[in-house]
């Protein structure tokens, strides 16, 4: 093992004085991203091109001292002397928020494995735990008397590992916020140098955690009982300032102030390969895939250590423990086959892991509460009390965890088996009674409704996830007894059972803003009770024992009284839509709920859908509601959500299973958008959380439940449905829009870029059709391609596989493909065209009355693929790194100059015709500047002087025959 010279490059300015530098990969390894505390920049590199110059962010006023990104490295965040962390998106950098400030410098952040939560310290007294959904600070863990200087989230999402500067190392139980273990001096004292700072980290598999020790050594700790398993001692001379575990967390690699970095293999407890410095090496990062070590010393120089692992061993990202099998959306830092799944996202995106081994941990003791029986509340208030079971048992909890709530869900089917009993109606967002306890009356994606019973009277507070955006509204003291509420941006409605004879069912409403005083009105019900409420865009609707369905306005107006086919189970609102679940029947014999919706359109008085509202055998609904984007979604108690899609003339798709992620964890849904599902995380078989402390939104991923392919792609296949099945939901808004007359140029800038993220998804299904020889697959995947670029890139992909027939094949649907777009028969008149018309169809002559036919008939049915009008901006693609589609080339017809002979022979017929059309093309070019062809291989030209594909054949075959006669 001898030592290797590695050429290190500037990536910042040290100032001559040794600095603590950062260094950390994006997911894919596209980008390497440094910091110095010497330095207020941040920078993004590209590894590919390192002699180019990086992207700089600058917006900490002092030097930056901690850099993360979060799993789907969506969201960048920085921690700076200047006491501040920001995040950033990622990898455009544009700046969003100050999420949160300290009153000294900041030394370490660290996102867990979900991204939901941001731990960051420093030389302040504590721990902060940020809640990246709202920015809200969920917990604050104090205990260290040093500055904290390294932070590691457990893998599987129980505890926090912290150490100080003094050496302290702190296992904090994420659930109570206690400190488990606190192992004090295990670590070095590193004094006054704040270029050296203490770290730790957990093995990949979460079993392990790895700390530096006293004596130039690293020492393995056990997760559960915090006691000494072994330690990797060789030949560092000085303690170990930084360590990181490889992706597999079969090595680990460790700098020491000694100025080397040893390669160790864990298991053999030997090192493998050294690495020798000019200086510390202060920072490293394996790379997510691949065999590489990227490192940066105290001087702010940078490299990346290629083959860091010997290649005769195995690599450092084969076998990923655990962990990686059950990932689908590409959250791993190091799962090179998944990772592509999370290109986009924002902010709000931090992605979550679907599939529970990173899923983040409850924050806070839940209660045991089931939903369909409250007489168990005593029970349950004693299991609280109930400590959580030792390490040594920690799998047979996790077992019992379980088989306990197997047994509770066969205990709830075969009580509910034997009386076939209709589900109960329920409010959306609600949790059951408890006594003396808190609980929420409503909790969605703009905020919450919790009350507490006290003295016959209850506390009713509301409050916004954004505080910065929603109202201030006080609190208010609740004589009713209110036992229901819906909240929206412009206000609250509450409601209340019937409680004996005197004390009627009320329905109240309190707007948040009006222009007149005593806005807030209330109803009464006599010999009948309000089961659901719920709020929309200037109207408020509660159903009712009878079957009612009222309507009234937010001014109190009564506006309609409807009769239901059966007894109500929820309802929700959405803007001007109402949706209703009823009983359709009484249950089956298997116990299956027989539920029917209906969606109300109350500004138009009309209902545009009605239909069976499906359900998981034997469960029952749990949540129903409209996604951001107002999809209506439904989710039941064998955790299936549910979107309804106008797909099929009307159908529900399965986008979540929680038989997927961990078994001993159920979800409380809050919400979801068109990506991700927003839920609380409860630890079985608890089945809500409790209002305090706030619980915390985790982010998880839809996936549809597909069968395990041959291929072993089901994560690009699962990209590829919901890609689909986005750009259908955005072609049908526009056809709403456009029919409506709206503008769509914001919808055709999000249908361009879908498509062209769905091309990107087509091609990596190409390749790994290619790889597993499924080349009738690979070809129809190609006609799905919308852009000619992306065609072009899969006959260079089986090109370079050595697919000759393939790449034949590839060649000849792009050249049908091009021809029909050509010869599409005229849609429109040119002397009807103006400036102001979109066009998404062909531009034909106006003086062709009869259909052209195709020059080649295509030997099997092509699938379509979706285009949609674009300006003229959305050709050039910058936003989403496309380029433009190019103009075919004389080069690409000489070519293939024997086929463009036959396909010109076959058009001859035509010749006469296709002069018309063409100088009738050239008038309507004066008008058709500015509008996206319907053929999107074709682009206008800047000088408008663009001629069909069958002109440049014709032009091509005249030259050709004219120097053959030559």
């Amino acid at each position: 093992m001898k030592g290797r010279s590695l050429k290190l490059r500037e990536a910042h300015k040290s100032g001559g004085a040794a600095s603590f530098c950062s260094i950390i990969w994006d997911l894919r390894a596209e980008h390497l991203l440094t910091s110095s505390s010497n330095d207020l920049s941040i920078c993004i590199h590209d590894p590919l091109l390192p002699s180019n110059s990086p992207q700089i962010l600058r917006h900490h006023r002092d030097g930056v001292t901690a850099l993360a990104l979060s799993p789907n490295s969506t969201c960048l965040a920085s921690g700076s002397i200047d006491h501040s962390v920001k995040l950033y998106k990622f990898p455009g950098g544009e700046f969003q928020t100050n999420v949160t400030r300290f009153t000294l410098p900041i030394r370490v952040i660290s996102f867990n494995r979900s991204g939901s939560i941001l731990a960051a310290a420093g030389d302040d007294e504590g721990i902060k735990l940020i809640n990246t959904i709202d920015g809200s600070i969920a917990r604050v863990l104090k205990g260290h008397k040093g500055s904290v200087t390294g932070l590691a989230f457990d893998p599987n999402g129980e505890y926090l590992a912290s150490v100080d500067s003094i050496g302290t190392v702190m296992q904090w139980e994420l659930h109570s916020g206690t400190a488990l273990h606190i192992l004090k001096g295990i670590a070095p004292d590193t004094g006054s140098d704040l270029s050296v700072l203490n770290v730790l980290g957990w093995s990949p598999d979460g079993e392990t955690l790895a700390v530096p020790g006293l004596k130039n050594d690293v020492v393995m700790y056990d997760r559960d009982t915090a006691e000494k398993l072994f330690s990797l001692r060789g030949d560092h001379v000085q303690p170990i300032c930084f360590l990181s575990w490889s992706p597999n967390g079969k090595y680990m690699a460790t700098a020491g102030l000694d100025r080397q970095i040893l390669i160790w293999d864990v298991d053999r407890r030997q090192d493998i390969d050294r690495q020798k410095f000019d200086d510390r090496i202060c920072c490293m990062a394996w790379k997510p895939h691949g065999n590489a070590l990227a490192v940066i010393d105290v001087t702010g120089k940078y490299g990346v250590w290629e083959s860091a692992v010997p290649s005769s061993m195995k690599s450092p990202t084969e076998g990923v423990p655990g962990l990686q099998s059950k990932n689908s959306n590409g959250l791993l830092l190091f799962d090179e086959d998944e990772q592509e799944l999370s290109a986009s996202g924002s902010l709000s995106d931090l992605g979550e892991d679907s599939h529970g081994e990173s899923e983040p941990p409850s924050r806070k003791r839940l209660r045991k509460k089931s939903t369909y029986d409250e007489d168990l509340d005593e029970d349950i208030n004693d299991d609280l009390l109930t400590s959580l079971p030792k390490v040594e048992s920690r799998k047979k909890a996790s077992r019992s965890h379980k088989e306990s709530l197997d047994n509770g869900n066969e205990g709830l089917r075969s009580t509910t088996s034997s009386r076939l009993k209709m589900q109960d109606a329920f409010q959306p967002g609600a949790t059951p009674v408890q006594p003396e306890k808190r609980r929420f009356l409503c909790y969605n994606m703009l905020g919450s409704i919790t009350t507490i019973e006290h003295d016959g009277y209850s506390h009713i507070e509301i409050d916004f996830h954004d505080t910065g955006s929603g109202p201030r509204v006080p609190a208010m003291t609740d004589y009713f007894g209110f036992t229901m509420a819906s909240l929206n941006e412009h206000g609250s409605v509450f409601a209340n059972p019937c409680k004996g004879e005197k004390n009627m069912s009320t329905l109240m409403y309190r707007p948040f803003s009006t222009w007149a005083n005593n806005s807030e009105w209330s109803m009464r019900f006599d010999q009948e009770e309000v089961k659901v409420v719920a709020l929309g865009s200037a109207w408020v609707a509660a159903v009712t024992s009878l079957n009612f369905l009222r309507i009234f306005t937010d001014g109190g107006l009564q506006r309609y009284v409807i009769s239901l086919d059966g007894p109500v189970v929820t309802a929700s609102g959405f803007k001007d839509e109402l949706a209703v679940v009823t009983h359709a029947s009484h249950c089956l014999p298997s116990n299956d709920q027989m539920l029917e919706f209906r969606v109300l359109n109350i500004s138009n008085g009309t209902q545009p859908l009605k239909g069976h509202l499906p359900l998981t055998p034997g469960s029952c609904l749990t949540w129903f509601g409209f996604s951001e984007e107002g999809q209506l979604s439904s989710y039941d108690s064998k955790g299936v959500l549910r979107v309804f899609t106008s797909q099929f003339g009307g159908s529900w798709l399965p986008l979540f299973s929680a038989s997927k992620e961990k078994p001993e964890e159920n979800y409380w849904v809050a919400g979801l958008n068109m990506n991700k599902l927003f839920c609380v995380v409860c630890k079985a078989p608890d089945l809500f959380p409790p209002v305090m402390p706030k619980p915390v939104l985790t982010l998880l991923d839809l996936s549809f439940p597909l069968a395990s392919s041959d291929l072993g792609a089901e994560t690009l296949e699962n990209e590829f449905i919901l890609k689909n099945m986005h750009l259908s939901q955005i072609q049908q808004r526009i056809e709403e829009m456009e029919a409506a007359g709206l503008d769509t140029t914001s919808l055709d800038d999000e249908a361009f870029n879908v498509e062209t993220a769905l091309d990107r998804c087509i091609l990596r299904l190409i390749a790994s059709c290619c790889n597993g020889d499924k080349l009738v697959r690979a070809t129809e995947l190609v006609k799905l391609l919308a852009l000619e670029k992306s065609v072009k890139g899969a006959i260079k992909l089986v090109t370079a596989l050595k697919l000759p027939n393939l790449a034949e094949r590839f060649n000849n649907i792009l050249e049908e493909r091009l021809l029909n777009e050509t010869s599409r028969p005229a849609a429109h008149d040119a002397s009807s065209i103006t400036p102001n018309v979109v066009m998404s169809k062909t531009l034909t002559s106006s003086h062709s009355s009869e259909p052209s036919q195709p020059v080649i008939p295509s030997p099997s049915p092509q699938l379509s693929s979706p285009f949609f009008t674009k300006k003229g901006k959305l050709q050039e693609g910058a936003e989403v790194g496309i380029e433009k589609v190019e103009q075919i080339q004389t080069a690409t017809v000489e070519k293939n100059i024997g086929k463009v002979n036959n396909l010109a022979g076959i058009k001859s017929k035509e010749d006469s015709k296709n002069q018309g059309e063409a100088s009738s093309i050239g008038e309507v070019k004066n008008v058709a500047g500015n509008l996206r062809p319907a053929n999107p291989f074709a682009k206008l030209s800047s000088n408008q002087e663009k001629s069909s594909l069958f002109d440049a054949i014709k032009k091509m075959k005249k030259t050709t025959d004219e120097t053959s006669k030559r």
